[in-house]
């Protein structure tokens, strides 16, 4: 939860000179000058030597800001505790403490120097106490929901206090108990920012007939507040996409020249099926200059969905870098494999690499998975032993060359890889789980298998494929009820058709054929012709399904 400053900085009362010792004037000396010459580690060095010495407000606040400008908020924390114990009623000192002991964690330990901060009448956000809310244990919550009670006990009325008590209730699932201490809120401050969004998202939840009804009375009241529109608007797009896309217009009317309402405008046109005014939204942030790469992405994107391929290529093409980079590539090397241009595929990864040097690792995996994708496996390891030959530590480019190993039926490729992996990363549990799979799958060395993929539930207790996994490996040892437990706990995380073979199997094989039936059943209503699923199906001979020939 992002939260502002507890108070404005106010500024430092006057400090009674005081005489220096003479064996810290020295060391002050140094750190002045230190400071002048933007040496700030020694500066920062001698003040905080000098700050412990000294006992000194003066000094301590003077660290205090050196430490902040540079980020260092160890050094920072204990200059303003000395700070405040120097003077327990500076509003600064408190305001810096409360906002260092929140970001680590220490919330309930803000709370007294929260309340010196309201105390003195300066504006506080008292919602920052739930930073990292969700991350305490129910006792150290409970803890802070007692200081916080205690705070709104001595300041009833003040609207950031009600509404980080309202905040709390949304947090720990309390949703008409928040919505209660909101009306109390809207009492004081009818449209509070904060509060009206918390309102909305918790009458979304709820089912409402209208949860935005004060936010659109709050725009109209004051139709520039440009933040609670694009707020409005966000929600609206799980609710009705039209209406979102007419709240993202008047933003952009507002704010013409603003890259990431244009963006959002071209993917609610493209998702309502204006490619038209997408593309337009599209083009402006091109001339712009802001967020081209995406622009040319999702450019490349409509004229693909359009059949135009040759315009397609083109705008992939212009993508350079961002997030999208390898997708539009991606997309480049399926149009030309499609098209049966496999050696135009090749030399154009070839000419990519060369002239994206920092995406050589990458693009030679991407390449590779084109060619297994098309079935050319043989292709696709050589592309991999090349991508290999230049970066033989690449766990990306040594897993994919491992699971193209386990297609091919080289397990000792693939074994070789994988523990080729597990040696430099010994807790990859991506690599693990792979490794004790293929065993159990392919090999009868379960003990081995067993044992790795229980190393990797260690270390990813809820992942689905690790729980498949071991489901798989205790059926392959015949203990048949434990392998179901954890084959229903994979399937209820991720409802995948291979994950239902598996299920299905162990079912069928203990006797439940009919429990069997209805987990096929639903995997096929998905993917009719999931390669594992069909195949599991036929292999056990039953025919009461309709599965592919």
């Amino acid at each position: 939860m992002a939260v502002e400053a507890v108070a404005e900085p106010v500024a430092a009362p006057e400090i009674p000179e005081r005489a220096i010792p003479e064996e810290s004037l020295y060391p002050l000396l140094v750190a002045e000058f230190a400071l002048r010459r933007r040496a700030y580690e020694v500066a920062l060095d001698q003040y905080m030597a000098q700050a412990g010495i000294l006992d000194d407000a003066g000094v301590s606040a003077h660290t205090t800001h050196l430490a902040q400008f540079m980020q260092r908020e160890p050094e920072a924390l204990e200059a303003v505790e000395q700070w405040v114990a120097l003077e327990p009623d500076n509003v600064e000192a408190n305001n810096t403490l409360a906002t260092l002991l929140v970001r680590r964690g220490r919330t309930v330990e803000a709370i007294p120097h929260v309340a010196v901060v309201a105390r003195s009448g300066s504006q506080t956000s008292f919602p920052m106490l739930l930073n990292g809310f969700r991350q305490l244990t129910p006792e150290q919550q409970a803890e802070l929901v007692v200081g916080i009670n205690s705070l709104a006990e001595e300041f009833p009325d003040d609207p950031q206090l009600i509404l980080t008590q309202a905040l709390i209730h949304e947090e720990l699932g309390q949703s008409q108990q928040a919505l209660e201490k909101l009306d109390k809120l809207f009492a004081i401050e009818p449209y509070q920012q904060q509060g009206v969004l918390l309102e909305a998202k918790l009458l979304v939840e709820i089912g409402s007939k209208d949860p935005f009804k004060r936010m659109r009375k709050a725009l109209a009241e004051n139709p520039g507040d440009s933040r609670l529109r694009l707020q409005y608007a966000r929600l609206l797009t799980r609710e009705d996409m039209d209406a979102a896309r007419k709240q993202f217009e008047i933003l952009s009317v507002q704010n013409p020249e603003d890259a990431d309402l244009l963006f959002s405008l071209a993917l609610i046109n493209r998702e309502t099926g204006d490619n038209l005014a997408a593309q337009a939204y599209l083009r402006q942030m091109i001339d712009l200059d802001e967020r081209v790469d995406e622009a040319h992405y999702y450019l490349g994107r409509i004229a693909e969905d359009e059949g135009d391929l040759k315009g397609a290529l083109y705008q992939y093409k212009q993508v350079k870098g961002g997030r999208d980079f390898l997708s539009a590539h991606n997309r480049i090397g399926r149009i030309l494999m499609e098209a049966g241009e496999v050696e135009q595929s090749h030399q154009y990864f070839s000419l990519l690499r060369d002239r994206q040097p920092e995406q050589r690792e990458p693009l030679y995996g991407l390449e590779a998975d084109l060619l297994n994708s098309a079935d050319m496996l043989e292709a696709s390891l050589a592309i991999l032993n090349q991508g290999l030959s230049e970066f033989p530590d690449s766990s990306a480019l040594l897993y994919s060359r491992s699971m193209l190993g386990e297609e091919l039926g080289d397990l000792e490729m693939m074994e070789n890889d994988l523990r080729t992996i597990l040696a430099k990363d010994p807790d990859n549990a991506t690599a693990m789980n792979a490794l004790g799979y293929t065993l159990a799958n392919r090999t009868d060395r379960y003990v081995e298998a067993r044992d790795l993929i229980a190393r990797a539930l260690v270390l990813q207790p809820g992942e689905p494929a690790i729980l498949d996994s071991m489901g798989w490996v205790l059926y392959r040892q015949g203990e048949y009820e434990q392998s179901i437990k954890y084959l229903r706990q994979a399937y209820d995380k991720f409802p995948d058709p291979e994950v239902a073979a598996h299920l299905g199997e162990v079912l069928w094989v203990s006797g439940d054929e009919e429990a069997a039936m209805e987990i096929w059943q639903g995997a096929l209503l998905k993917d009719p012709e999931h390669q594992v699923l069909v195949a599991t199906i036929k292999r056990l001979g039953v025919t009461a399904l309709d599965v592919g020939h």
